[in-house]
């Protein structure tokens, strides 16, 4: 679904939807930089160069080459040194959106928020509760 929406770059208004971020010009720009970082990391001697080492010797902005390869433009199987950082830690990772540490802490809070659960619900099956107001069981 298309809506305006201003341009997160340079502020000019232009229609959003689901295949464009940015405004028309800004495209255009991101476009050229794109087959700049493309260019510099296709050359045989550039495949194993660091996510640094790409910003420095291209001038492109980090945040743009991480834009290009969450979106899939940049294909990390040919390239063994970019990454980019996972969403809950910032380790640099080359698949998915979490490391693998924040996905072990995750599953870790969830299988013990499971248990909680059941716990809860064991308490409650029982069926047997003391209230402090009557001093009794029920």
């Amino acid at each position: 679904m298309s809506q305006l929406d201003n341009c997160p770059n340079c502020g000019e208004i232009y229609v959003k939807n689901a295949f464009r971020e940015v405004c028309e010009a800004c495209y255009k720009e991101e476009e050229v930089q794109y087959q700049t970082v493309y260019k510099y990391i296709r050359q045989r001697d550039n495949r194993m160069a660091s996510l640094d080492q790409v910003v420095e010797n291209t001038g492109v902005a980090e945040s743009l080459i991480l834009k290009f390869i969450r979106k899939g433009r940049i294909q990390l199987t040919q390239f063994p040194n970019l990454g980019y950082p996972c969403d809950r830690c910032g380790r640099m990772i080359r698949e998915d959106k979490l490391c693998i540490g924040c996905k072990k802490d995750i599953q870790g809070q969830l299988s013990q928020l499971d248990r909680e659960e059941e716990r809860q619900r064991v308490i409650r099956s029982e069926g047997r509760t003391y209230h402090a107001i009557d001093k009794k069981f029920l």
